[in-house]
Parts: C-alpha cells; structure tokens; sequence
C-alpha cells in the first residue's frame, strides 16, 4: 500500500509561483512512479508531470513545460512541483499519484495511488 499526502496548494495571483508537495509512505518500494495530475471544475482529470523515482527521469505535459518542474527528495520520500509563471488557466485541484514499476504513463487510469488533492486557485 501506498499513502500519498499533498499540501501547498493556494491562491495566487498570475506570473506567482507555488509549490506542491506529494508525501509518499512508501518508503520500501524503489521502483516507482509518482505523478501530477489536475482537474478544473466541469473537465477530465489531465496528467501535468511525473518522475521516475529510481533514476529522477522527469516528464510533462505540453501545457507546463518550461514553467513547472517535478523534483524528488528520496531521504524524504518527497515529491515536488515547483509551478513559477502560473496562469489562471492552471487553476484546479491537483493530485498526486502513484504506480508501481519503471513504465512512465500519462493516463489518470494507470495510477493505482491517489492522494486527497490540494486546491490550486490562480486569479488574473
């Protein structure tokens, strides 16, 4: 099993930067994936980034690449999203996710581990 808490989520205004935190249980599983997810009021849930916990591999949606990055403290077992340049159109909650194995995927239904989501609100 795996328990995934997120925290950092808040009001911003556009062009401030926030960062979320994805706090994993799993301290005995060195092989896995953890991944961003999002989803605004009235839309699918849509993948934002993820990382590849053993080897750090980093990968992200078309949408945030360039103004989000994903980081991993692996002592802390610990997941980053540093968001900078946040528009409002990124404003939705935000989950952390996830799976076991080395197979980075960018579908929500892959995702076996899910925390509660933490509110991400950008105002223009």
């Amino acid at each position: 099993q795996v328990q995934l808490v997120e925290s950092g989520g808040g009001l911003v205004q556009a062009g401030e930067s926030l960062r979320l935190s994805c706090a994993a249980s799993a301290r005995t599983f060195t092989s896995y994936i953890v991944g961003w997810f999002r989803q605004a009021p009235g839309k699918e849930r849509e993948f934002v980034a993820a990382i590849r916990k053993n080897d750090g591999n980093t990968y992200y949606a078309d949408s945030v690449k360039g103004r989000f990055t994903i980081s991993r403290d692996n002592a802390k077992n610990t997941v980053y999203l540093q968001m900078n340049s946040l528009k409002p159109e990124d404003t939705a909650v935000y989950y952390c996710a996830a799976r076991f194995g080395v197979a980075v995927s960018r579908q929500h239904y892959e995702y076996a581990y899910w925390g509660q989501g933490t509110q991400v609100t950008v105002s223009s």
